[in-house]
């Protein structure tokens, strides 16, 4: 906020963790300058209904409820007051909120100050006009005293708009003295230790003289502490923040948190950005089809640890390949059946033999047999209306046409459409999303959360079709693009893979409590059939 009143500075740049403040120095610096320094003023969110919903859930009742600017934006409900959700005017000036995602909302008025939050969410391009944040910065290159601001969690390494921004900068880091020695240094997980298993003995250790700190000692220092930078100045004023300097997160929830996310790589991900305010980096592009053959095992049925299977379908122009997959405990997954049924798509014969193979029980080891409870069918081919006419009367079973929806950043299964011409609801699934989730999972090498288990009778091609694929960084509009491309002809076990995946996702299934569940229910069938009486009748041989 200092940082934005210099004369000397034209961009600020903050790269942080979650809920250490960002939008509130957003909102600081738009009630300066209502109040003291009017000036038109833009701010983007990375969609348009993200700024309506900051306009109404934060802009209006700081408006509304701090003294100095009551008044100063007249009530929307008045005659020309000049104010609606996404654009209020104030004596001097005005605020338009906009969308990153709508080019009209960045390219009309001139503006002073451009304020952009959580730009690594923002689309790499505003409809065809290009990267939003240029877009938006020359509009104010008539103001000589312009200023740009752009603030993030950041994303993927080297596919971060943040940390691009951030390398720009004069990168001011945060530094705090130990309460100890008084060695000034910047707060690092690594300094972070706790016994095994306790992380209510969470505490941080300073990395000079080792002492540990308690959180009344992290905090106090936090306050005393400085911003220096590291790098020459470059007219940008770069700051990075974790949430080991938040004062609302205690070492010992962060923990918990840190020790939760760690079981599956998505999770860490979302972890190390939100939490350390640093970006991911993936552990190589692609993966070898060897390197996950080496999880076969002996299986014929399905292993007792599954307790939910899901299926994907993936339709060709001579036959529809299924893979059935199991879930168990922190979804640790099992694949169960991979089958090819030969047919011609356009006959009923073949949506019959399918319909068959998705309506069987699979046997399981030593517990009761499992349906299929969601199946997704790809509708992108050339038999779009015979997907639509087998799924619509069976969607009471679970079984749903699917479109795959490329891109960053999609979820793995969004919200369905009936705008089709079979009137079936069509789930759009995120297949960027939903590979980067697959390899995720393919790259851990040792059974437990998230890990994959293949029976030893799939051959090497079905290795090789679901390591077909790998991530290249292409630049679009001089920015870097991740992209999945084909590094082998054949890739239907990865679909059929991510299909399974985003059948699973439908469900919305806590795998966890389901698998409890069913332990409490079973536990209690067997006590009661312990608590039973037992009945007596006297036979001639004896009593019995």
């Amino acid at each position: 906020m200092d940082a934005i009143s210099d004369p000397a500075i034209r961009q600020v740049v903050v790269m942080s963790s979650a809920q250490v403040g960002k939008t509130e120095f957003i909102l600081n610096v738009i009630g300066y300058h209502i109040d003291r320094d009017a000036s038109p003023i833009l701010c983007i969110q990375p969609t348009l209904q993200m700024a309506q919903a900051f306009s109404k859930d934060r802009l209006a009742p700081m408006l509304r409820d701090t003294p100095k600017l009551q008044g100063k934006v007249k009530d929307p409900r008045s005659r020309d007051s000049g104010n609606t959700t996404l654009h209020k005017v104030f004596p001097g000036g005005h605020i338009t909120i906009a969308g990153a995602n709508s080019a009209a909302g960045l390219a009309s008025r001139p503006v002073r100050i451009v304020l952009c939050d959580e730009i690594d969410r923002y689309p790499s391009s505003a409809g065809t006009e290009g990267d939003p944040i240029r877009l938006a910065a020359k509009r104010a290159t008539t103001f000589w005293n312009s200023k740009l601001v752009t603030v993030s969690t950041p994303t993927v390494k080297n596919a971060s708009r943040i940390e691009a921004e951030w390398l720009d900068s004069d990168q001011r880091e945060y530094y705090v003295k130990c309460p100890h020695c008084e060695a000034s240094q910047t707060l690092k997980w690594r300094n972070v230790h706790w016994e095994e298993g306790k992380a209510q003995t969470a505490c941080y250790t300073c990395e000079e003289c080792g002492a540990a700190w308690t959180d009344a000692d992290r905090f106090k220092a936090i306050k005393a502490g400085e911003w220096i930078s590291t790098q020459p100045d470059s007219g940008i004023a770069g700051f990075r923040l974790s949430g080991l300097y938040s004062p609302w997160v205690p070492l010992a929830e962060a923990v918990r948190d840190f020790l939760e996310a760690k079981k599956l790589p998505e999770t860490l991900r979302v972890w190390v950005n939100t939490y350390l305010g640093e970006t991911w980096e993936e552990q190589g592009d692609g993966i070898e089809e060897t390197d996950i053959s080496s999880h076969r095992e002996a299986y014929e049925t399905v292993p007792d640890a599954v307790h939910l299977l899901t299926a994907g379908v993936d339709v060709q122009d001579d036959r529809v390949e299924v893979e059935v997959l199991g879930w168990g405990r922190d979804e640790e997954s099992w694949s169960i059946d991979h089958a090819i049924i030969y047919g011609d798509p356009s006959t009923p014969s073949l949506w019959s033999d399918l319909d068959a193979y998705l309506a069987q029980k699979f046997e399981r080891e030593n517990s009761a047999a499992l349906n299929i409870r969601c199946a997704c069918i790809d509708s992108g081919g050339h038999y779009t209306q015979a997907v639509y006419n087998f799924v619509k009367a069976r969607e009471g079973r679970r079984i749903f046409a699917i479109k795959g929806v490329g891109g960053e950043g999609k979820p793995i299964v969004g919200r369905p459409s009936k705008n089709n011409i079979g009137k079936v609801r069509l789930f759009p699934v995120g297949v960027d999303t939903a590979k980067e989730l697959v390899y995720s999972r393919l790259k851990i090498s040792k059974p437990g959360p998230g890990y994959c288990h293949f029976p030893d009778r799939y051959d090497e091609e079905y290795f090789s079709q679901l390591t077909a694929e790998q991530i290249v960084v292409r630049f679009s509009k001089g920015f870097r693009r991740r992209e999945w491309k084909k590094i082998r002809a054949r890739n239907e076990a990865l679909d059929l893979r991510v299909y399974a995946l985003a059948a699973y996702a439908l469900l919305n299934a806590n795998i966890n409590s389901l698998i409890d569940r069913e332990a409490d229910a079973s536990e209690k069938l067997k006590q009661s059939r312990m608590n039973r009486p037992v009945r007596r009748n006297n036979f001639a041989t004896g009593w019995k």
